[in-house]
């Protein structure tokens, strides 16, 4: 895949998010926030499962056991914010907790960069990504304040 279409897909799926928040948030609201947690993540797992069938990559599943064990908890990290969306939304809004969200993401992102941690490679955080994270800092709390 090129750059500009992963950018171009990576920026498309993020705009997915803002809409996961208030429609989770509702959801969670309508039934409670672990069960709409639960119910969400089962139809994700459904629809993925759905997809490694149609691609013929079922055999592959049983490969995962072999992984080292911190591979597998990137679907509890999901959890994990899914359900604090959900638990937050109403009291934030959506547009606080995804400008959080990405804020944190990034900031973390380049941490996990500087020290090349994870199987990432090293890549020193420069002065314009340290200014680009002041400014969503700043940018979170213009969003979230009343």
């Amino acid at each position: 895949m090129d750059r500009t279409t992963a950018v171009v897909a990576t920026a498309a799926a993020g705009g997915l998010i803002a809409l996961q928040a208030p429609i989770n948030g509702r959801f969670g609201r309508a039934i409670g926030a672990l069960p709409a947690a639960s119910v969400s993540f089962a139809l994700g797992l459904a629809a993925l499962l759905a997809l490694v069938a149609i691609r013929g990559e079922v055999g592959r599943l049983g490969a995962a056991g072999g992984v080292p064990w911190w591979y597998l908890t990137g679907g509890i990290l999901g959890a994990v914010y899914v359900t604090t969306a959900l638990l937050t939304v109403e009291t934030l809004g959506a547009g606080p907790v995804v400008a959080a969200t990405i804020a944190a993401q990034l900031s973390v992102s380049l941490v996990v960069d500087q020290f090349g941690w994870l199987g990432v490679a090293k890549d020193p955080i420069g002065a314009s990504q340290a200014a680009g994270v002041a400014f969503l800092a700043l940018g979170v709390y213009l969003v979230v304040r009343e």
